[in-house]
């Protein structure tokens, strides 16, 4: 039975063994534990059911604890975000996913934070000392059973009129282990597939389809049961987790698991993450001047 997880490192250890044509390595900075893989070839991304790309994902301390503004967490957060974008140019960053359910709400949530300066331009930029601020337009896409129009088509339309030279996506992700909820931040340049984490596929949004580089930021807030009950019971046996699949989702009904405090979870991980956009985003101006502007 497959163990749906949205996290490359989660995939790579179900895997087992180290993967022919994808690079891993770890470190520590500033008091964070940080992973890379980057899939290089296309058997390698076949086995780890993973886009070719980078991965970069970042054990935190649990969200639901205080988030400093300044703290390590923001500072490294964004550094990672700014080795994967283009120096200069204009900068989409859309929230995806559903405002009124909480464990989605991660995207609109960190998306309303975020610094929008593509209108600040000519003299009011010069009059307020704003003109050393990198252009950045922010949108919330919301979901297609609101608005009836795909996630990726929304991007497209817009991306073809203001041309940025990269998009930020950022979603809520499921994990395959409840220690990973609100803990752990991924990041990659392989774009998403918005809905994937609960079964939902929908259109990639990835350079390919975009046009322009993505870059995919999200945080686990689910996991889905059965993962969830195979993973607690140890189970292998086909025969005995057919009967697991059917007790856990009968009638095909597909539940996943989020902690009860998920809405706290979802706030604190989506200060931190628009914290992390801006300052990876506005490299002209110092950290307190940035938080003093949101």
């Amino acid at each position: 039975m497959e163990r749906r997880t949205d996290l490359a490192v989660e995939q790579r250890e179900l895997l087992g063994e180290d993967i022919k044509g994808a690079d891993y390595s770890v470190e520590d900075s500033g008091g964070l534990h940080i992973e890379r893989l980057t899939i290089h070839t296309e058997r390698a991304s076949r086995l780890m059911k993973k886009p070719q790309g980078t991965y970069i994902t970042v054990d935190l301390p649990p969200l639901t604890d205080n988030v400093r503004d300044t703290d390590e967490r923001l500072v490294a957060l964004g550094a990672e975000i700014r080795r994967l974008l283009p120096v200069n140019g204009l900068v989409l960053v859309a929230g995806l996913g559903n405002v009124e359910i909480t464990p989605d709400a991660l995207g609109p949530k960190t998306a309303s934070r975020v610094l929008a300066t593509r209108h600040i331009s000519g003299e009011i930029a010069r009059s307020t000392g704003l003109d050393r601020l990198r252009a950045v337009a922010v949108m919330n896409t919301g979901v297609t059973g609101q608005t009836g129009i795909e996630t990726g088509e929304l991007l497209l339309g817009v991306i073809g009129r203001i041309r940025p030279s990269a998009v930020i996506v950022v979603d809520a992700l499921a994990s395959r282990r409840l220690e990973r909820l609100g803990c752990t931040v991924q990041i990659s340049d392989t774009g998403i597939s918005p809905g994937a984490g609960v079964g939902n596929h929908r259109v990639r949004i990835d350079r390919d389809t975009m046009g322009v580089p993505v870059i995919a930021i999200g945080v686990p807030t689910v996991v889905d049961a059965l993962t969830l009950a195979f993973d607690l019971l140890e189970i292998s046996d086909e025969k005995e987790s057919l009967a697991l699949r059917d007790q856990v989702s009968p009638k095909g009904r597909s539940m996943v698991v989020t902690p009860k405090e998920v809405d706290l979870l979802v706030d604190r991980a989506a200060r931190l993450i628009s914290l992390s956009v801006n300052y990876a985003l506005q490299t002209a101006i110092e950290t307190e001047d940035l938080l003093a502007l949101l």
